[in-house]
């Protein structure tokens, strides 16, 4: 059975997948600086023989794997490539070799991965029909991210895929297991900086200032009524400042300007741009109540990913069928973003978590912590899996 097939082949290259996952967290790459993991990729393409274009977003690589007939259907697996910067505290052999760069987020995981998912498919293309496209994406940690300049530049395109799939690391689920969530899944999210100028002085006559550090505390608690009171309880929204900081000022000084940080997130796209409108109004209001300037600045990010329904039903099914039920898991939906989001505004996708963490190896950090890491058992699941949907949707489809 070709299920079987497939499993035997996640054993046999696991060594391969767990050797170049290792390889690059070693040598992590900020967001659209990948040029390395770029040539890494590239070069294990071209060992195993499958053709590619390099280039997208920067360092973006497209492979493409042409089943028995390549014209039956097209499907997109899609992996991010880019690390965070984070000094590593792991004391591992493979721990990172770049100062405060560190793959935090398992982007290494889903290289690997993808690149064990190319092995598998590849060595099975006379077993199935149709095509898959490799999408390995720069810059998912920084805006406007590598997908939306991937897909601007036709990565949906030539050929052009019916569907896209994407998995995540999850440290909340052990190797060994995945999780879905169909429809709505994660958020979109967007930058603020607010700015409020005042006038600086003494702390002991404030009567003489425009204070910004008060005007900010006063923007601050009136802006979470945006989420509190003007939004539909029922649309899940954040919104949350995470740093406020002045330009001079100490104990009994007051400082002439003030600049505030945050983010805003929701699951829709009319009070997203609702919200964005409010936010500039209550801040300017208030701050001019009081006789202080105000600047905002809005930096529209990633739109909410959402999970085709029927495309997340029949992965689920799969999976369960690949994995065994118990090993498959539904999802709550997260605040967090991803900028996979971007594809499913354009394909049916379907983004899904892969467990990492083990109990008896103490290895349960969360990402975008310094001591993340993962049980490299993953790295068998993983692969396989990823393998196992996408000849599963590629025959759905009529491959």
């Amino acid at each position: 059975m070709l299920k079987d097939k497939i499993k035997d082949l996640g054993v046999k290259i696991h060594q391969s997948v767990v050797r170049d996952r290792r390889h690059i967290h070693m040598n992590p790459e900020l967001s659209f600086e990948e040029k390395d993991t770029s040539a890494y990729i590239q070069s294990v393409l071209r060992d195993i023989g499958i053709p590619f274009t390099d280039g997208w977003a920067g360092h973006g690589v497209v492979g493409i794997i042409e089943g028995g007939n390549s014209d039956a259907a097209v499907i997109a697996l899609r992996a991010d490539m880019d690390a965070l910067p984070i000094q590593e505290e792991n004391a591992i052999e493979y721990k990172s070799r770049n100062p405060g760069v560190m793959h935090a987020c398992g982007h290494d995981v889903h290289t690997s991965s993808l690149l064990g998912v190319a092995r598998i498919l590849h060595s099975l293309r006379k077993h199935y029909n149709g095509t898959v496209k490799l999408i390995f994406q720069p810059g998912e940690e920084r805006m406007p991210g590598g997908a939306s300049i991937m897909i601007e530049e036709g990565v949906l395109n030539n050929p052009a895929p019916k569907e896209i799939l994407g998995q995540h690391v999850y440290p909340s689920l052990p190797a060994g297991h995945v999780g879905f969530r169909p429809g709505k899944y994660m958020a979109s999210a967007d930058e603020i900086t607010i700015t409020i100028k005042g006038r600086g002085g003494h702390g002991a006559v404030p009567q003489l200032t425009i204070d910004p550090i008060a005007i900010s505390a006063q923007i601050i608690s009136s802006l979470q009524m945006l989420v509190s009171r003007i939004n539909d309880p029922t649309v899940p929204s954040v919104l949350t400042f995470g740093k406020i900081e002045s330009q001079g000022g100490t104990y009994n000084v007051i400082p002439d300007t003030v600049e505030l940080l945050g983010t805003f997130r929701t699951f829709d796209e009319a009070w997203r741009k609702k919200a964005h409108i409010r936010i500039r109004e209550i801040s300017e209001g208030i701050a001019g109540s009081f006789g202080a300037q105000c600047e905002v600045d809005i930096q529209v990010g990633y739109p909410f990913l959402v999970n085709d329904v029927d495309l997340t039903s029949h992965i689920m099914a799969s999976a369960q069928e690949f994995l065994g039920s118990a090993n498959v898991h539904e999802l709550p939906i997260r605040m967090t973003a991803e900028d996979f989001s971007y594809y499913t505004h354009h394909v049916s996708g379907c983004f899904y978590r892969l467990g990492v963490a083990s109990i008896d190896k103490s290895i349960s950090s969360p990402v975008h912590t310094s001591t993340f890491d993962i049980d490299e058992r993953a790295l068998m699941t993983g692969p396989s899996l990823m393998a196992w949907l996408a000849i599963s949707r590629l025959s759905a489809l009529g491959g």
